[in-house]
């Protein structure tokens, strides 16, 4: 495997999401707020559901920095990009492996991620979709549907507990949110073994638990905290942060990962 492709390949990533969703024709609601140009005004006060819960509808895009240059690498691209490479990098210290954790992480970036589970067509882990991925949140007062390019989640806010039967290991895991005043708290267990993180391999295990806190800013703007607690793979629970947009007027396109896809038969690892 070209020891280039675990950088290029989010590069690349990056650059559809950013132009896919323009091949539907904009259509802005009629209710966004305007500014006295006509355009939306994105600071304008969030938007609110019928039972006076934020609404958090729409398709929203981590800030994306500029597309790289010839000769840029991960540090280059701007800390939410990077975290899609490194989860920790904003840790002084990187993040508090466990022994097991950081020998697995260790195995994974020798092997030059070549089983990251998206480089087999597989979903994306939780930490990096939070990175790179365009989301598009429907929501009704019992259940909110993340939708993303390649895959969907379901949250359910209907008020059931997580499942305590031991419930088949998902790549998604199971999740259920309830709100805190004005931001959606979600918890989400019950995921499978191998999971990833980021580019690099820092795990994310069947001891995993995953909590994201989702808060609407204003109408244009989302801060979302994601936690994470897995004792197998950290010492201690961390938190990292991601700030995303609102992509007015945008749709999303279907992503389907083995179409036409012919790079895993040229994997080769130096």
């Amino acid at each position: 495997m070209n020891n280039m492709l675990p950088r290029a390949l989010p590069i690349l990533l990056i650059v559809c999401a950013e132009i896919l969703p323009a091949q539907w024709p904009k259509r802005i609601k009629p209710n966004a707020p305007k500014n006295p140009d006509g355009s939306v005004n994105l600071t304008a006060p969030a938007p609110r559901m019928a039972d006076g819960k934020p609404d958090l509808s729409g398709i929203w895009s981590p800030e994306f920095p500029k597309p790289a240059t010839k000769g840029s690498n991960a540090a280059d691209l701007g800390p939410s990009t990077s975290q899609f490479f490194n989860i920790g990098i904003s840790f002084k210290d990187g993040l508090p492996f466990t022994p097991f954790g950081a020998d697995l992480r260790q195995r994974r970036m020798a092997n030059q991620s070549t089983d990251n589970p998206d480089a087999h067509c597989l979903p994306l882990g939780v930490g990096q979709v939070l990175n790179i991925s365009l989301h598009k949140f429907v929501q009704t007062p019992d259940q909110i549907v993340l939708l993303y390019e390649g895959a969907s989640r379901e949250i359910f806010t209907d008020g059931r507990p997580l499942p305590d039967n031991d419930p088949q290991p998902l790549f998604w895991g199971y999740s259920v949110g309830k709100w805190d005043g004005d931001t959606l708290v979600v918890q989400t267990i019950g995921f499978r073994d191998d999971g990833w993180l980021d580019v690099q391999g820092s795990p994310l295990t069947e001891q995993g638990k995953v909590t994201e806190r989702f808060h609407r800013v204003d109408y244009g703007h989302m801060d979302t905290e994601f936690t994470v607690d897995d004792p197998k793979a950290y010492t201690k629970p961390w938190t990292v942060h991601v700030s995303n947009r609102l992509l007015v007027g945008e749709e999303l396109l279907e992503f389907v990962c083995n179409d036409n896809e012919k790079d895993a038969g040229h994997y080769k690892v130096k």
